[in-house]
Order: structure tokens, then C-alpha cells, then sequence
């Protein structure tokens, strides 16, 4: 034991969409040295952790458990007497069938000080996004949340299904899909009607979410017939009747369409969200890793005789990024770059300059020859010397174009793209299990390194049903010399586009 005081947080994570859990909860998670979570708790909620922070699983699946809740206790007691902040992650809230009580009650007997920050459950999330209010003015003004983990047939059982069978009340069971039929049985016979409507929401709030209605009658057949298996939860009453009327959650235009991300995770949140806000399942599958080069020495000399160049034209956001992480690094700012002009090749490019208070002069829209020919056309660059900060490994196009016109170019390397061949081996699984709609690809690196990442005899055959959505002509280009055919290309040549032109191709004839 330490004399710093440690501290667990038992921390509601939510019903499974990240955007449900709590200001606080992510607070907590920012600070804690270990982060301890379960199976329900949803994984993107670990990037708010410290890079240097502890990341320990205990999820407990179908009877799968990676360690028992003793031990789970046990490894909470340990972290926080190391004088560790702990954020103990459950799905849902962890006073509603969470056992957090039981684990707050061993930290109290081990003297280990510790809060709760209550999440939403998914008693009444995943009745809301599947269209089911719990409570209706029309229906019924009261709910039960039930248990549905207990044998209903056990001796001595504390279910008062008499109650149940009588009482108007929504009643919903969570982690009851293996007990349904005896659920059923038990309400019927203790005089619930059998035309009372049912429904089962699988994985509620998340883009796998599956809704399942029927009766008590005729619940079960369908449930069977659907394959639903846990995690779910069972809303039985009146309210069920509602969601043909108010259901909203899975009408989303790219609802449960899954969609691969190629792009280096540090850069897909943004395709990621809007991606998800559709109503997508997004997989990220990072084929490549963005960092600074092993050797920076070529930035650092052309910043350390900046005065000399009359341009400078960044070609990426990773450009920009690296070139003043570099500046910065060098104790210098942006009042040395007062006398250039700048370029950038794209809007999203330009946007990421703005963001140093810098304007670009010049915007050609792509790589391609003309579009950066007839952006300098009203430019005299005869002459001029042009700083070019890029990848390791780019295109020659825009300094051929350049030096063409009369410019002297140098090109630095700002940044290197590396590929990532770790989602090797769940890319390859999903696509044999056919289990992915769409695959994105935000550059031609992306499409190098993605297909690097299959067999090249059964890429075709793995790749057959799936659409190629391509962000622009070149990029296209790459994934056709691979022997892919974009069935989408982005217009603009942006992620925005990427995704309006994905939600174009889904939702014409009827495909979303």
C-alpha cells in the first residue's frame, strides 16, 4: 500500500452509443491510471484514456468470464491501495443490475475511497431508439425494471409474476433473451393476456441494433425464427404498440450498413461521425499510421532559411500539421512566414492552415495537372522559390507542374505514412463472414496498404459483394490498378463528399 490516497470511479458507460455517456464520466476517464471495463461498455469511450494509462478487460460473455467478480473486486482493492485512480467502466448504469453496489460495498470494507457516476440504462435507452417509450399517458404512467437472469422455475424464486401478470406497468426484463420462453410462460399463465404486445431490442443505441416485435403469443416463434441472440432487453406492455408510429433510430438512411475505415486512426473521427450519425456501423480498419519523420533535419534547415522562399504549399492536413509541429518545436512562430504566400491543394487543407490565422492565395482543387496549372495561372511563380512540406513517398505531379511554369521547388519531408498491418486478421474475418457492406478509401496509400492486408488470390472473391467507395479520381485510379472498381467517387473530392456520395448510392432505389 501507498500513502497517496487512490480512488475508484464506478462509472456508468451507457447503453452502448458512445454519445450517451456523461461530461463526467469522460472527465474521469481522462484522469484515471487504470481503466477497468466490461463487455457491454463501449470500446471508443478508451480513446479518452491517457496514452500511459492502464487498460485492463473484464468482460463477462454468455458465461465467458475473463476473470469472476471476486477477482474484478479484488484487482479494483489492489489498483486503487497502489494510490491509483481507477475508472471502473459498466455498461449501463452501474446501480441497475451492474453489480456496482456489491463492488462499492468491497471498496468500503477495504477502506478504498470511491464515487458513482450513474450512466443511462438500457431499460429505457434501447426502448427509445427502437421507438418504445416506457411510460405513456395513453398506456400506462408507471415501469418495473426486472431482472431476467433469474431462473423463473427456481425454488423460492423472488419474481411475483402474479404481480406482473396483473399490473398495467411497462414491464422490461434485461439479460432475459435465455429465459424468454419462460418468461412467456410464467405471464401467461399468471393471467397476462396473450395478445399483449413484446418486443426485443438487441445491442439498443448502436448501429447493430435489432428490434424484434410479436405478442406473447407469438414472441418467442419470432425471436427464434430471427436468431436473436443476448445482449437484449424484453419490453412487454401496451407501449410496444407505439414504435411502428414513433420508431426513428434504425430509418436512418445508412442504417446498419457496415462500413470499413481505412484511414489512420488518429484521422477517422471525423468520417467516423458522420458516418455514424447516418445511422452507419463504422469498422476501422487503419491501414496506414501517420508520424513524423525518423529524420526531420530536411524541415528544420528549409524553416531555418524560411526568408529565402517566396511560397510555401502544402499538399495534406498531415503537411500542415507537421510543419508547425516542427516551427513550434523550434521556439519560432508564424510571424517568421509573414512575407509567403501560401497554397493548398484541397479545402479541407486550406481549413487546417486557417486554423494558424493563415489565409492560402491559391487553391487548386486536386493533384491533377490542369486543376494546379489553372490555379497559378494568374500567379506569377516565374521564378519563385516554393517550399513544398509532404509525405515521405507523394506524387510527383504538382512539383513537375511548378517547375514547369518556371518555379524552383523544394520538396521536405514533413511526415511519413507507415503501413498498419495490425487489423490484418479482423479485416480478413469480417470479409469472410460477409459481415461488411463498404469500404472507404481516403487516398491511394490507403488502397496499397489495404490490400497488402489480404491474400491477392482471394482478394477478388472476398471483395465481391462489397462496395468500393473511392474521395477522388486519383485515388480511384490507385484502387482500379488493384483490380477494384469504385462503384462511388467522391464530388467534391472531400469526407464530406465521400459520405453525401455514400448516402447518394444507398438511398437511390431503395437500397438504404
Amino acid at each position: 500500500m501507498t500513502d497517496k490516497p487512490g480512488r475508484v470511479y464506478l462509472i456508468g458507460a451507457g447503453p452502448g452509443d458512445p454519445g450517451l455517456v456523461t461530461l463526467k464520466a469522460i472527465t474521469c476517464i481522462k484522469q484515471a491510471d487504470v481503466v477497468v471495463y466490461d463487455y457491454l461498455a463501449s470500446p471508443s469511450l478508451l480513446e479518452y484514456a491517457r496514452k500511459d494509462a492502464q487498460i485492463i478487460y473484464v468482460g463477462k460473455k454468455g458465461g465467458d468470464h475473463t476473470l469472476t467478480q471476486d477477482e474484478i473486486n479484488l484487482l479494483l482493492i489492489n489498483k486503487a491501495g497502489q494510490g491509483l485512480e481507477v475508472a471502473r467502466l459498466k455498461g449501463g448504469d452501474p446501480f441497475v443490475f451492474g453489480r456496482g453496489a456489491e463492488e462499492a460495498q468491497k471498496l468500503l470494507a477495504a477502506g478504498i475511497a470511491y464515487e458513482v457516476i450513474p450512466g443511462v440504462t438500457s431499460a429505457i435507452s434501447a426502448p427509445a431508439y427502437a421507438g418504445i417509450p416506457v411510460t405513456h399517458r395513453d398506456h400506462t404512467s408507471f415501469v418495473s425494471f426486472i431482472t431476467g437472469h433469474e431462473d423463473p422455475a427456481k425454488e423460492n424464486s423472488r419474481m411475483q409474476w402474479d404481480i406482473f401478470a396483473r399490473s398495467d406497468a411497462t414491464l422490461v426484463f434485461l439479460m432475459g433473451v435465455k429465459n424468454l420462453e419462460n418468461i412467456v410462460t410464467n405471464l401467461v399463465s399468471h393471467g397476462k393476456p396473450a395478445d399483449t404486445p413484446v418486443a426485443l431490442v438487441r445491442w439498443g443505441t448502436t448501429p447493430l441494433q435489432q428490434t424484434v416485435t410479436g405478442t406473447l403469443a407469438t414472441i418467442v416463434e419470432k425471436v427464434h425464427q430471427a436468431k436473436l441472440k443476448s445482449p437484449a432487453i424484453i419490453v412487454v406492455g401496451q407501449v410496444v404498440s407505439l414504435r411502428e408510429e414513433l420508431a426513428w433510430f434504425d430509418k436512418k438512411p445508412l442504417f446498419g450498413k457496415k462500413i470499413v475505415i481505412t484511414r489512420a486512426r488518429a484521422q477517422a473521427s471525423g468520417l467516423r461521425a458522420d458516418l455514424t450519425r447516418l445511422g452507419a456501423h463504422c469498422i476501422e480498419i487503419p491501414t496506414i499510421r501517420i508520424q513524423p519523420p525518423q529524420d526531420n533535419t530536411q524541415v528544420i534547415e528549409a524553416i531555418d532559411r524560411i526568408q529565402d522562399y517566396d511560397w510555401l504549399v502544402f499538399t495534406s492536413v498531415n503537411g500542415v500539421k507537421y510543419f508547425f509541429d516542427t516551427l513550434f518545436g523550434m521556439g519560432k512562430d508564424v510571424r517568421i512566414l509573414g512575407h509567403l504566400k501560401f497554397g493548398c491543394i484541397g479545402p479541407v487543407t486550406k481549413e487546417r492552415l486557417a486554423d494558424f490565422g493563415i489565409i492560402s492565395d491559391i487553391l487548386p482543387r486536386t493533384f491533377r495537372a490542369e486543376s494546379v496549372v489553372e490555379a497559378f495561372a494568374q500567379t506569377d511563380i516565374q521564378g519563385k522559390k516554393v517550399l513544398l512540406p509532404r509525405a515521405k513517398k507523394a506524387r510527383t505531379i504538382l512539383p513537375e507542374e511548378l517547375t514547369k511554369m518556371g518555379a524552383t521547388v523544394d520538396e521536405v519531408t514533413a511526415y511519413e505514412t507507415m503501413p498498419d498491418k495490425d487489423a490484418g486478421p479482423t479485416l480478413i474475418s469480417l470479409l469472410e463472414k460477409k459481415q461488411v457492406d463498404a469500404v472507404t478509401f481516403t487516398s491511394s496509400s490507403t488502397v496499397s496498404n489495404f490490400m497488402s492486408l489480404l491474400n491477392p488470390a482471394k482478394a477478388p472473391e472476398l471483395l465481391n459483394d462489397v462496395i468500393i467507395a473511392s474521395i477522388g479520381p486519383i485515388t480511384s485510379d490507385t484502387a482500379r490498378s488493384f483490380g477494384l472498381n469504385p462503384a462511388i467517387e467522391a464530388d467534391p473530392y472531400t469526407i464530406p463528399g465521400l459520405v453525401d456520395s455514400l448516402l447518394t448510392h444507398y438511398t437511390k432505389e431503395g437500397l438504404a
